[in-house]
């Protein structure tokens, strides 16, 4: 139970990473602070909902898969975990996003659908439901938040060296399921 805890941690780090760096460039917009709260809530609630989506669509994937379908939720997560890292090389952000009304939520929408992919994986592996989505969903609020406020103090310098890691972090635990000891 530590064990999958801290594996949980760990992803949900990882992705909140995704969050955090697209959070940093949204944060120069000199937002307030209950624009940010607000924000960082919306991203939250996304964390929570998209991978709930993913577990259950995994949980059913592997009662009718089997064994095999813990090859595919590795395989889902190392796609995902590269996809990450070769991302985080690539300069555009989607600045026409504004954390306003319907930008609002294709903004969380879209910073969040990397969790649904991770879900569909830990449903196939069959991880405690609302431990993960838990986790996920506070780890990516409180991220947004510290990546909205150090946006208004630093360059966009930290963005890209932290969706690399939030996909290295993917890829080991696409290599754990994939390649157990």
């Amino acid at each position: 139970m530590i064990g999958e805890m801290i594996t949980l941690a760990m992803m949900a780090f990882a992705l909140g990473m995704d969050a955090f760096s697209v959070s940093l460039g949204m944060g120069l917009l000199q937002l307030r602070l209950k624009q940010i709260a607000y924000i960082g809530a919306t991203v939250g609630f996304f964390h929570v909902v998209m991978p709930l989506a993913g577990m259950t669509i995994g949980r059913l994937l592997s009662i009718q898969l089997g064994h095999a379908a813990t090859y595919i939720g590795g395989a889902l997560l190392f796609i995902l975990g590269v996809q990450m890292v070769i991302a985080s090389f690539h300069h555009e952000q989607e600045r026409w996003l504004r954390p306003v009304g319907i930008g609002l939520f294709l903004f969380a929408f879209s910073v969040s659908l990397d969790s649904f992919s991770v879900g569909l994986s830990l449903g196939i592996y069959g991880v405690e439901m609302v431990l993960a989505v838990t986790a996920f969903g506070l780890t990516s609020m409180v991220l947004t938040w510290i990546g909205l406020l150090l946006g208004r103090r630093f360059q966009r310098w930290l963005g890209t060296y932290s969706e690399a890691l939030g996909g290295a972090i993917l890829l080991l635990f696409a290599c754990k399921l994939l390649f157990p000891l």
